[in-house]
């Protein structure tokens, strides 16, 4: 069995070297809810050296609340945010040698992605114009999984290993009790079934159908790096390997 495992990096975290050496993709901010583009260089300089895949993170235009606040903005607004945020991140990684190989939105514009098939479409179709060959991340059976199909693209979905689940299978919101996992050993039982057995436990008991394609580690957390080796010795213990099928 073969999983990717993907972290959100260039925000600032402390711990961003030392996760891409376990992890094998990278979402990389663009500098719309963190980061710059000397932070996004160093990025890809790192991703580049332990052979990460590299990915763009897009977000809303919202450094305040790290890209938390929900938004309606126009889809053409959004579809402009997104091609301009990639393009971003395409320069750099181009520039150093690199191939940029995915698009994961971020924070709000992910949740909000996951269930209005309109914002969906405009990020899909951002991502399209940009680069054909780009593999576009969303929520496991999201209508952003959805708008990449619709338009050709390659899609890998997403499982999260320290999120509460409701029954449909999104996301708890963070403003929510249960949204947060916070026991170690329950973000690690709870990935292996998503991984292993393609369900996950809703906060209201009830078994939602997932499709684990990537584990997303949160690399801002407190203990990112310390749950991520524990994660990775897990997957070693039941013989998961860990690969984005292609390198940075």
């Amino acid at each position: 069995m073969n999983i990717d495992l993907n972290a959100d990096l260039g925000e600032g975290g402390a711990s961003d070297a030392e996760l891409l050496q376990l992890v094998s993709s990278a979402n990389i901010a663009c500098g719309f809810h963190a980061g710059d583009a000397v932070m996004m260089r160093t990025a890809v300089r790192e991703a580049i050296r332990n052979g990460v895949a590299i990915g763009a993170h897009p977000s809303f235009p919202d450094r305040e609340n790290f890209g938390r606040t929900a938004m309606t903005l126009p889809p053409d607004t959004v579809y402009a945010q997104t091609l301009y945020q990639t393009g971003a991140l395409a320069a750099i990684v181009r520039a150093e040698g690199g191939t940029l190989r995915h698009v994961k939105p971020h924070g709000m514009l992910y949740n909000q992605a996951a269930t209005s098939a309109e914002l969906a479409d405009a990020i899909a179709r951002a991502v399209h114009d940009a680069d054909a060959q780009l593999m576009l991340v969303g929520l496991a059976g999201s209508e952003l999984i959805r708008a990449g199909q619709r338009y050709g693209l390659a899609t890998r979905e997403e499982v999260f290993a320290d999120r509460g689940y409701l029954p449909d299978g999104t996301l708890v919101p963070r403003s929510q009790a249960g949204a947060l996992i916070d026991d170690e050993n329950q973000a690690l039982a709870q990935t292996l079934e998503m991984v292993q057995h393609g369900r996950v436990q809703s906060i209201t008991g009830e078994w939602a159908p997932v499709r684990a394609q990537t584990v997303c580690l949160h690399g801002d957390g407190a203990q990112a790096l310390a749950f991520a080796r524990r994660l990775r010795a897990a997957f070693a213990e039941h013989n998961i390997a860990v690969s984005a099928g292609f390198r940075a």
